[in-house]
């Protein structure tokens, strides 16, 4: 009875982690799931379950780990800290040669870019991008999802990139995210903003 006891409540945790989109409080849930599973195991003498749900145990801490690491270093952040800097580790690395292009204009936004070296272009703005600059953030988040402009890389470049899906999942992990990002989103407009009233007064 204990045991049939114990597998019912490891259920109806294992369900409720699956519902929820909060990462932190999921995978603390997902814990709590898998010591009762393992318990109900151990009544019942079902090895091979117990040590499914054993070797989940470290798996989750792993990934609460990572979650709190992100999380303090949000909450540790000035104000004037590139949102790079504790973007970088969730990033993936890659090259890209002069001459080409990361996205044209118009095009589905699927991912936003870190330059790590190098400069990109912002073919519309005749503008350039250096190191420790991020772009691509504002197609993400456009309603229609599609780039607003053509990036092209003026040099060599090396580039980290997270995926539309890397930064929701970053995003239920910790939503202070989501204001970083809309600080930055803002600014690039402001500034997009006043370069054209500067182009304005120039031909007037």
């Amino acid at each position: 009875m204990t045991g049939t006891v114990l597998g019912f409540v490891g259920a109806g945790l294992m369900v409720t982690s699956y519902l929820m989109k909060s990462m932190l409080p999921l995978r603390y849930v997902a814990l709590a799931a898998n010591v009762f599973l393992v318990a109900y195991a151990i009544a019942g003498n079902s090895w091979p379950t117990m040590v499914l749900y054993l070797a989940m145990i470290p798996i989750n801490l792993k990934k609460v780990a990572e979650i709190r690491k992100l999380v303090r270093a949000i909450e540790t952040a000035r104000a004037d800290t590139p949102i790079a800097d504790w973007l970088l580790p969730h990033m993936s690395r890659r090259q890209a040669r002069a001459g080409d292009t990361l996205w044209s204009k118009g095009d589905v936004a699927t991912e936003m870019v870190y330059v790590h070296t190098g400069q990109l272009r912002l073919v519309e703005h005749d503008r350039l991008l250096g190191a420790g600059e991020l772009v691509g953030e504002i197609g993400l988040f456009a309603p229609d999802n599609r780039r607003t402009g053509t990036v092209t890389c003026a040099t060599d470049c090396t580039l980290y990139a997270l995926s539309a899906e890397g930064v929701a999942k970053l995003y239920f992990q910790n939503p202070k995210l989501g204001f970083h990002v809309v600080r930055l989103v803002v600014a690039r407009l402001l500034n997009d903003a006043e370069r054209a009233r500067g182009a304005a007064a120039a031909q007037a």
